[in-house]
């Protein structure tokens, strides 16, 4: 029970691979940013997926694309997502949906997590027109035949990431 006058704090989870970080993420966490006091921004280690920035390399990466985010937070975990919410203190989970087929996935991670721990909300965010194809790994496609990703990576990270993938060519 909260005290007369006691402050509520609204504390949310957006994870993700973020391999890397793109303007969709960027908008997603911009405007979740706005809804919760903390964010965290929480890089999940998948053995399952090859990616071409270590989790400490990705941290640092949207590190600098949040530095004027001050309620914004990012950590690497790894297990459950929902465990490390949990642990986190948060009361909801952010997910981005650009289509139909997100929401079919994202809607089976929700209905787990909500089995695992009904403390925990999981609230969907629409991508933007602009970011509905955008994906980290188009970005990297585009990047490793030449593409311009100007507009697909945020322009704090934009040489950083092209220095990385014209090395794996």
């Amino acid at each position: 029970m909260l005290l007369q006058g006691e402050p509520i704090v609204r504390i949310a989870m957006y994870p993700g691979t973020f391999d890397p970080i793109t303007y969709g993420h960027l908008d997603i966490i911009e405007r979740a940013a706005k809804m919760y006091d903390i964010l965290y921004v929480a890089i999940m280690k998948n053995p399952n997926k090859k990616c071409e920035f270590s989790e400490e390399e990705r941290k640092h990466l949207i590190e600098k694309c949040v530095k004027d985010m001050p309620n914004v937070h990012v950590v690497i975990g790894q297990g459950l997502t929902i465990d490390l919410a949990r642990k986190l203190e948060c009361q909801a989970l952010v997910r981005g949906i650009r289509a139909v087929v997100d929401y079919e996935y994202e809607l089976s991670l929700a209905t787990s997590n909500m089995r695992v721990n009904p403390n925990i909300e999981t609230v969907f965010l629409v991508s933007k027109p602009e970011y509905s194809f955008l994906s980290s790994s188009i970005a990297k496609e585009v990047a490793q035949y030449g593409g311009d990703i100007s507009s697909f990576i945020p322009s704090a990270i934009h040489e950083d990431v092209l220095d990385r993938l014209r090395k794996n060519d």
